[in-house]
């Protein structure tokens, strides 16, 4: 059976300059119910006005994906890495026996928006490391990342694919996840499956069905993620 995570019933907080909605338990917002979805234990939606940002702060035994949606994020992290990440492309920060890094919003009027993702690993105490591509929006499904870095994915610490899903309305598609446990974060537009529709924010996810019938009422664009 698929069920649905409203993204009205996210967890919430507005610090002025972060304005942010939490799929899953994180920082002050707690539901024991939502503690993650197999090794998918974060998706934040972070806002962040201009100038502003996260200072330095560590990281450990995490994969953590980032998926920049408008604007530009200025990362600083203890491995050396000073680099941009514009809308468009992704970040991957591997923490592994730890790692220090700051996001910044650097425009002075421009918006910032992108999705936090956090994956738990499957081995911990790793070397850490940091990934940055461009990865296109295809039609179809487009492969994010792998435990092999197949078809120019990101490589993770874990049995788990990503995948980043674009639709045009009218279209649809059979996602199989050979009964692993699937999870389904809408970015825009709207979509059907198993009875339900997703809009912007909305979730989706499984244990142990064997495929997905995705069908786009509208353009629609999304990350996919196959777990464990």
């Amino acid at each position: 059976m698929i069920a649905m995570r409203p993204a009205q019933e996210r967890g919430h907080a507005n610090f002025g300059w972060l304005d942010t909605h939490h799929t899953f338990s994180f920082g002050h917002y707690y539901d024991p119910k939502w503690m993650g979805h197999s090794a998918l234990r974060v998706i934040n939606e972070d806002h962040v006005t201009p100038g502003s940002g996260f200072g330095t702060h560590p990281h450990a035994n995490m994969e953590i994906l980032t998926c920049v949606l408008e604007g530009a994020i200025e990362h600083k992290d203890s491995l050396g890495n000073v680099e941009r990440i514009p809308a468009g492309e992704f970040q991957l920060m591997s923490a592994g026996s730890g790692i220090r890094h700051s996001e910044y919003n650097p425009s002075p009027t421009e918006p910032l928006s992108f999705l936090q993702i956090w994956i738990e690993p499957n081995e911990h105490g790793t070397t850490p490391g940091y990934q940055q591509k461009r990865i296109e929006a295809q039609p179809g499904m487009t492969l994010v990342a792998s435990p092999t870095g197949e078809q120019g994915s990101f490589t993770i610490c874990q049995q788990a694919r990503v995948w980043r899903l674009q639709l045009a309305a009218g279209e649809s598609l059979t996602w199989a996840l050979q009964g692993r446990n699937g999870y389904l974060h809408m970015i825009s537009g709207e979509l059907t499956t198993g009875g339900l529709t997703a809009q912007a924010g909305d979730g989706l996810f499984s244990r142990d069905e064997p495929n997905w019938e995705l069908m786009a009422e509208s353009a629609t664009e999304a990350l996919l993620f196959d777990l464990p």
